[in-house]
């Protein structure tokens, strides 16, 4: 999921539907448990929560991102290994066996017919002298490849903190609609008193006193369906944190004190510097770039099996064997190992001419992963250029719809008010006045809506421009 598809789509909807899209937007699923350290929720904590103190407590404590700082350290210990294996190898062996019969003795190669027992002891080592440069490349890819791990860690870390401050500003949101069907409620039941003194009075129909009534149950629905949203989205954020929801039932937000859209300057940004600069600090365009080097050094890598394998060999060995021979030998166990010691030193040259193309298949497999990555990287590219164009048009879509918004409810409040007072005259029908009552309700989520959509993408474009999502 995109930071960009995180909010809600703008549209005509009611004000309980309009929460619905809002806040009913799947988390990531956090599924793979950490190896070593505990996959249960922490313990109740305390305090209204802030955006960044949430953000902080996510990339504490959020699975996703363990799991691939773990991948990091996996990747570092590939690397160390590859660097070990510029060392030469070295094995010490040792054998005892026990023969019965007629055999070849192992040191005087004498037939012999009796039970036999001996000993070798050898020591062995290898250094590889060339090998194409392939201990080389795979140093050097391996690099690379941490260089790549370290950046998805970070980009585990970016997007983790867009979800949680999507998920913080939509139990904000959530907690406004509650608060504007609440007071819809309250101007209804106000609504419903004087209608009955007008009633009574004569001076309208009980339908009109019907009507009313009618209108205070669908606002009280839609007051127990804007807090069952509240609930929504109290839970995502808490799941989102790792929190325990039975373990914090006084989770409580800081609202900050957010200014609204038409209080700032009408937004003007040149995507394409934007881009730029984001491109040069984003991790996943790194990461991207990363692996675009890593598959280089990959063809490389697999080129070097097209020359020849030159390696220095050692060894040292010696034996013992209880059988009396011919040839004198010492009989005690220490002097006949330094009797029978030998070395060996030796140059091992392979020269690959014909393996059933294997070396070549390879190369070209590895020559096609390198084009695939490369394109991997221009769709990176790609996704975040279209990312920054797409929030910017949002931002400015939602500045200037929270601005006609006000407007809208400026003068649908005027004719509220204006309705009201002929509803109380007996000059309008109980239906016609609630319909004015629901047009400014509408106006009013509307407003909500476009305020807290031009904020998301306000800080999604300044996280992009390198700065920081909270405050």
């Amino acid at each position: 999921m995109t930071a960009l598809s995180i909010l809600g789509q703008r549209g005509s909807v009611p004000l309980v539907v309009l929460a619905a899209l809002l806040l009913a937007q799947p988390l990531a699923a956090q599924i793979a448990p950490q190896l070593g350290r505990p996959v249960s929720p922490p313990a109740a904590t305390t305090g209204p929560w802030s955006l960044q103190r949430a953000i902080d407590y996510a990339l504490e404590h959020n699975i996703g991102v363990r799991i691939n700082q773990l991948t990091m350290q996996n990747a570092a210990q590939v690397l160390h290994q590859s660097k070990a294996a510029l060392l030469p190898t070295t094995n010490l062996n040792a054998t005892q066996a026990w023969q019965y019969g007629t055999s070849v003795n192992p040191l005087t190669f004498e037939f012999q017919s009796q039970t036999v027992r001996s000993n070798n002891v050898s020591g062995t080592s290898q250094l590889v002298l060339f090998q194409g440069f392939q201990l080389r490349n795979t140093i050097r890819r391996n690099v690379l490849d941490l260089q790549a791990s370290e950046a998805n860690v970070q980009k585990a870390r970016n997007d983790l903190s867009l979800q949680v401050a999507s998920a913080f500003l939509q139990a904000m949101l959530a907690q406004e609609l509650v608060h504007a069907n609440q007071l819809y409620v309250t101007r209804d039941q106000d609504q419903i008193a004087r209608t009955k003194v007008l009633l009574q009075a004569g001076s309208i129909p009980e339908s009109t006193l019907l009507d009313s009534q009618s209108q205070l149950a669908t606002d009280e629905l839609n007051v127990v369906n804007a807090q069952n949203q509240a609930t929504i989205a109290r839970l995502n954020l808490l799941q989102l944190l790792n929190l325990d929801p039975a373990a914090n039932p006084d989770f409580q937000l800081e609202m900050p004190n957010l200014p609204d859209p038409d209080e700032e300057n009408a937004l003007v940004l040149n995507t394409t510097e934007l881009f730029q600069g984001a491109a040069s600090r984003q991790p996943e365009i790194k990461a991207a770039d990363l692996r675009v080097l890593s598959a280089g050094r990959s063809v490389k890598l697999a080129r070097g099996a097209y020359y020849p394998r030159l390696l220095l060999a050692g060894s040292i060995f010696s034996g013992f064997s209880s059988a009396p021979t011919v040839i004198m030998l010492p009989q005690n166990y220490w002097d006949q190992l330094n009797h029978n010691l030998g070395q060996q030193v030796q140059f091992a040259l392979s020269i690959p001419l014909l393996n059933g193309w294997q070396v070549r298949t390879n190369v070209q497999r590895t020559l096609l992963n390198a084009q695939q990555v490369q394109l991997q990287a221009e769709q990176a590219r790609l996704t975040l250029r279209q990312s920054i164009e797409q929030a910017y048009v949002d931002a400015r879509a939602a500045q200037l719809q929270y601005t006609a918004s006000k407007r809208q409810v400026a003068a649908l409040t005027t004719t509220q008010r204006n309705a009201e007072i002929r509803f109380n005259n007996g000059l309008l029908s109980g239906t016609e006045f609630n319909v004015t009552k629901n047009n400014l309700n509408f106006a009013i989520s509307t407003q909500l809506q476009a305020k807290y959509t031009f904020i998301f993408r306000r800080k999604v474009l300044a996280f992009y421009d390198g700065k920081l999502l909270a405050p």
